[in-house]
């Protein structure tokens, strides 16, 4: 699988997410409260909303329509009502910018 690069690092804050669109599919990518960079699939599995726009508290987002819980370190799924977990995606930076592998 090739690296592709998604974003600047600095773009991101800590606790947060950004939305990264690449060949008809979504994904988002997370700094979390240690300045680690993670990526999961952009939408929620429960009714496809954007994760980007949720809230993110250390190493986990919450869905801002339904309040579905991931940790996107896993995918997994902490809280209802969301059942399935979300598909990761490695991360890393180089030189000021962030690659993930898709």
């Amino acid at each position: 699988m090739p690296w592709i690069d998604a974003c600047a690092a600095d773009a991101l804050e800590s606790e947060s997410a950004i939305r990264f669109d690449h060949r008809g599919r979504t994904y988002a990518i997370y700094r979390n409260h240690e300045n680690g960079y993670f990526c999961t699939d952009g939408l929620c599995t429960h009714e496809d909303v954007h994760l980007c726009d949720g809230l993110v508290m250390e190493n986990t987002v919450e869905c801002p329509k339904h309040s579905s819980i991931f940790d996107f370190t896993t995918g997994e799924v902490e809280s209802p009502p969301a059942c399935n977990n979300l598909r990761t995606y490695p991360a890393r930076v180089e030189a000021g910018r962030v690659l993930i592998e898709i």
